[in-house]
């Protein structure tokens, strides 16, 4: 601990907390976050590893600064306009910058990770819902729908591209063995992504998706509030009171039999 605090005590000129963060998001987007260590970081840096210690006191501290630094990249919606088209812009921007920074999702998804920039984050999209006119509850709604979006597809599709990078044939090989007449629809399905891969029509499947959920909640915005069903009304005008008799036989509310009266003998 002597050792850390002389270092801690003599920064390294020319270097800077901002330069350490920059320095571990390329070894993360290059390697993955798995790889970041102190002491690749510290030969990145051209520095001993104990000299880091002066801006970060560990790893920890490193991770969490590199996360509020990818999301202060992504775009928050705009305040004015149009709400689908600030929803949008700022969801394709966040799709965006995640995959540049594929290490990032998980980081996000961490309860033990929610930082400053994730909130600003999630505050500037629920104050653009609710600006909208969507009620606290479906806000609610709303934000989770637009956020397991993105961080689900962008998985998904980090997933996808790391998969094919590493078996690049294996799309290749699965449409040689899938036959037309056992599986028409899965074969229609894999020229599908063929075309796609080649261009398509300019609009992106997260971008599809995020449309849906869009046209989806304006559609929940404009509808009509439902009416509650009004109470069902009692056929009988006046209710019994409690220990009348009915002409079948029954008392009233107590479902017990009525008494019937014995008749004297004749003789």
């Amino acid at each position: 601990m002597a050792a850390q605090a002389s270092v801690r005590a003599k920064p390294r000129v020319g270097l800077s907390k901002d330069r350490v963060l920059r320095a571990a998001i390329q070894i993360a987007d290059k390697s993955g976050i798995e790889s970041l260590t102190m002491r690749k970081l510290a030969q990145k840096l051209g520095v001993e590893a104990m000299t880091l210690y002066y801006y970060m006191t560990k790893k920890d501290d490193i991770l969490d600064g590199i996360l509020d630094l990818v999301v202060s990249e992504i775009e928050m919606p705009s305040q004015g306009g149009d709400w689908k088209a600030a929803l949008r812009g700022s969801a394709i921007s966040a799709h965006e910058v995640l995959l540049r920074h594929p290490w990032a999702c998980r980081l996000m998804m961490s309860p033990a990770r929610i930082r400053p920039g994730r909130l600003r984050y999630m505050e500037s999209l629920l104050k653009r819902l609710r600006e909208a006119g969507f009620s606290a509850e479906m806000t609610h709604h709303a934000y989770h729908a637009l956020d397991s979006h993105i961080l689900g597809f962008t998985m998904w599709e980090v997933g996808y591209t790391t998969g094919i990078r590493e078996l690049p044939d294996s799309g290749a090989a699965l449409r040689r063995d899938l036959t037309l007449a056992e599986y028409p629809y899965l074969v229609e399905h894999m020229e599908e992504h063929v075309t796609a891969s080649s261009g398509g029509d300019g609009e992106s499947e997260f971008e599809f998706g995020l449309d849906l959920i869009v046209d989806g909640l304006e559609e929940i915005r404009v509808r009509p509030a439902r009416r509650a069903p009004a109470p069902a009304t009692s056929s009988i005008k006046t209710p019994m009171t409690r220990g009348t008799t009915t002409r079948s036989g029954w008392r009233a509310r107590t479902g017990t039999p009525r008494a019937t009266r014995r008749r004297r003998p004749s003789c």
